[in-house]
């Protein structure tokens, strides 16, 4: 019999949930569903820390947890319409934006199992056991199916181990769902215990599958509110969480695992799925899941080389959505003890390559447009195919600020290691940038995620990013990183030789009238960072011979001879003037503490064009805490 206060009717009250339990409950509604998914997915974020514990394989980047919540989050915006009566409407939902949602490795296999249940299901009203049996053998084989390389000891073989249970008790003629269920998790946590039996650096760290973990969450919660009713989905407090007995030896990033988790989504009438998978595997890859439908695919992979990896994906339809997180960056962060607060800007900062790695700077990729190809800013495009792009292409490039949603994913990552994070930002007058970060900041934890408005941008921006990195190695609480960066904010600033203003012009940094008026004087405009965090032009060079030299001979008579200075030099693809540059600085007798020569980004490069060359200056105080 089917009882008629089960799942599909939980609107009543909790005393009501309580005696309908003792009863067999053989359909669940679109209701039951929806809300059983919720409280799921509630615990799955609850337990995100956790989970990012134990996360060793593929790469032990300590973001499972934070991937499989960001996705689930997705699934839980689409699900929580209270119109959804049919159980397959609510699972066709919950596919849908979980390909359109998913995060890492973890996060794309669930969007897979996801997209198989909702096939399975089609427009049923109500599941029954049966029905769940079929889904869920269905969801198992296309997320292994999305796998390049499936591995047992996995997410995979908790979500196989879960579908066999319950297909074993339909086929023995069970009808009563919340038995088979509950019988059917028995057998995903037994499953979940064995996965260190299954992969060799599993036992080694002495952890379970990560991946494996956050899906027996979710059934977990599920099986709760089976139980319990919508009582189960009162959010969990962190805090009181234990471990199940796990403790985690930290895994370690080696040199042959592939620097980037990459992720784009693929869009076409028909996407040729076999050619597709093919052609990516072609490329030297890990970690390839494709998931999606025919028209939609989301691709997850870990590369050396981001631009590969887009440059094939986008020969099969449109991309969106790309993004590439440097493993062995979150890797060090997740595994140092080095500093409780992480330092985070955008890649309109201009930091040395050395400095980003040496200090564990985190960075979040502007985004580049040019001849109708979209990029992320120095991930994957280079500086230097950036200005060849730039050369070659008939339309200008334009920059936009990376989505909150950018600075979010790596906000979660960072507080799930750290106690605080400070992002230095592009000035606010200059782009909306630092806006996304407050945003992200907002959504995250306030308290604890602080941002800081640099009023600089390009080397001047970097400069204070460094100095603030060096303040959280010295062990600079938040407060005293912000009061620090106020007082070295305005002894920082920058200067930039611009070349060809047409640039600058095109994007609206530069007046119209600047233009040919340079043109007909033979003058080389020089621009610099302002108080107010604009940018102005300040004064222009006559003549071509030696600019790079009376350049740098212009921008030392600004600096206080009795001051010790950091000197950054960016060129945007003109190494050899670069340099000139530095020497010019290093003969000059000046008080140097240290100075670095880099290739400038497109966030200045963009705006100058090729050829020009920005200097950062820092009249430079070390950062020590007070005795």
């Amino acid at each position: 019999m089917e009882f008629p206060t089960g799942l599909h009717t939980l609107e009543s009250s909790s005393s009501r949930w309580s005696m309908a339990a003792s009863f067999p409950l053989q359909r669940v509604s679109g209701y039951g569903t929806r809300r059983a998914l919720i409280a799921g997915i509630h615990r799955v974020i609850a337990r995100r820390d956790e989970i990012n514990r134990i996360n060793v394989f593929p790469v032990p980047d300590g973001d499972t947890g934070t991937n499989m919540a960001f996705t689930l989050v997705a699934v839980l915006q689409a699900i929580r319409v209270s119109r959804l009566a049919s159980a397959g409407e609510v699972m066709r939902r919950a596919a849908a934006e979980a390909i359109d949602g998913a995060r890492g490795n973890s996060g794309a296999i669930m969007a897979q199992f996801f997209q198989g249940v909702s096939e399975s299901l089609g427009p049923s009203k109500r599941i029954s056991l049966e029905a769940l049996a079929k889904a869920m053998n269905q969801g198992s084989n296309l997320a292994r199916e999305a796998m390049a390389e499936p591995r047992e000891g996995t997410i995979l073989s908790v979500i196989q181990a879960f579908a066999l249970a319950l297909r074993e008790q339909a086929e023995r003629g069970s009808r009563d769902f919340r038995v088979g269920f509950q019988r059917a998790l028995d057998a995903a946590q037994e499953a979940l215990r064995r996965t260190p039996d299954q992969l060799s650096v599993l036992k080694q760290a002495g952890v379970v599958d990560a991946g494996a973990r956050g899906f027996v969450d979710m059934l977990e919660g599920i099986a709760e509110f089976i139980e319990h009713g919508r009582d189960a989905i009162v959010p969990i407090d962190t805090e009181q969480l234990g471990d199940a007995g796990i403790e985690s030896t930290p895994g370690v990033y080696t040199a042959d695992m592939h620097r980037y988790c990459c992720e784009c989504v693929l869009s076409a009438e028909h996407i040729a799925r076999p050619d597709l998978k093919s052609a990516l595997l072609a490329l030297p890859i890990s970690s390839l899941v494709i998931a999606g439908t025919r028209e939609k695919a989301r691709i997850h992979a870990h590369i050396d080389d981001p631009a590969q990896l887009f440059r094939v994906a986008e020969q099969f339809g449109r991309l969106s959505a790309q993004k590439a997180d440097d493993m062995r960056s979150q890797a060090a962060s997740a595994h140092s003890a080095r500093s409780q607060v992480a330092i985070v800007t955008d890649s309109a900062a201009d930091v040395p390559p050395e400095a980003l790695e040496e200090l564990e700077i985190h960075l979040v990729p502007v985004r580049i447009s040019i001849g109708g190809r979209d990029y992320l800013d120095r991930i994957s495009l280079s500086p230097k195919a950036f200005y060849q792009e730039v050369r070659d292409s008939p339309v200008p490039p334009r920059t936009s600020q990376p989505p909150p949603g950018d600075f979010r994913r790596l906000f979660e990552f960072l507080l799930s290691h750290h106690q605080h994070l400070v992002y230095v930002g592009l000035s606010r007058a200059l782009s909306g940038t630092l806006q996304s970060g407050e945003s992200a900041a907002q959504r995250t934890d306030p308290d604890r995620a602080l941002v800081f408005d640099s009023q600089s941008g390009t080397c001047g921006q970097g400069l204070l990013v460094i100095w603030a990195a060096e303040a959280a190695k010295a062990g600079f609480t938040p407060p005293q990183i912000l009061e620090g960066l106020v007082q070295m904010r305005p002894r920082t600033s920058y200067f930039a030789m611009i070349r060809d203003l047409r640039y600058g012009v095109r994007g609206g940094r530069a007046p119209k009238f600047a233009l040919p008026l340079t043109r007909f004087l033979r003058l080389t405009a020089i621009g610099n960072g302002r108080k107010d965090g604009r940018v102005g032009l300040r004064t222009g060079l006559w003549g071509k011979k030696r600019l790079p030299e009376r350049y740098a001979s212009y921008v030392l008579k600004q600096l206080d001879p009795s001051k010790t200075w950091r000197i950054l030099i960016g060129h945007c693809d003109v190494e050899d003037e670069g340099q000139a540059v530095r020497e010019v600085f290093e003969r000059s007798g000046l008080s140097i503490d240290r100075i670095w020569v880099m290739d400038a980004g497109a966030g200045i490069g963009a705006h100058t064009g090729p050829g020009s060359i920005v200097i950062g200056v820092q009249e430079y105080q070390p950062p020590r805490l007070p005795a």
